[in-house]
């Protein structure tokens, strides 16, 4: 075995190589994001979505993903406070609810309560997200 390959698996057992990638990876994106270009404003939708999912994905310690989420979004670089964002949802939270992100509550809350509606849950597109904003939204009607 190389010296290389050594230094590798060793990388990798200590769940390092991972990390490293994605580093490089958000690095990389921003050295290419070019900063002069004028970023569209996040709509109200997106700024909580994107909440939702950056407190997901720092608490699974998935930082450097929650970094290049964040750069590349526009997302505010100091996170929303967790008690305005579950108030723009109307979601009330006991003490044990806290200690996880509101994007499990919520999923936990529509998965409990399948058998509560006969019927499923019909969604429609926000008036405010239309299928030509960038970003890769979409109106969920088309």
């Amino acid at each position: 075995m190389s010296l290389g390959q050594a230094l590798r698996e060793t990388l990798e057992a200590r769940g390092v190589l991972g990390q490293l990638k994605a580093r490089i990876r958000a690095e990389v994106f921003s050295a290419l994001d070019d900063e002069s270009a004028p970023r569209p404003p996040l709509s109200h939708e997106n700024l909580l979505i994107n909440e939702l999912i950056r407190e997901y994905l720092e608490f699974n310690k998935y930082r450097y993903t929650a970094s290049v989420l964040t750069a590349e979004s526009g997302q505010p670089e100091v996170p929303l406070d967790r008690e305005f964002v579950a108030s723009e949802l109307n979601v009330a939270e006991d003490s044990s609810a806290k200690a996880v992100p509101l994007l499990y509550g919520l999923l936990h809350h529509f998965l409990s309560s399948k058998g509560e509606h006969k019927g499923k849950l019909f969604l429609r597109g926000s008036a405010t997200v239309s299928s030509q904003e960038p970003h890769g939204h979409r109106n969920a009607e088309s």
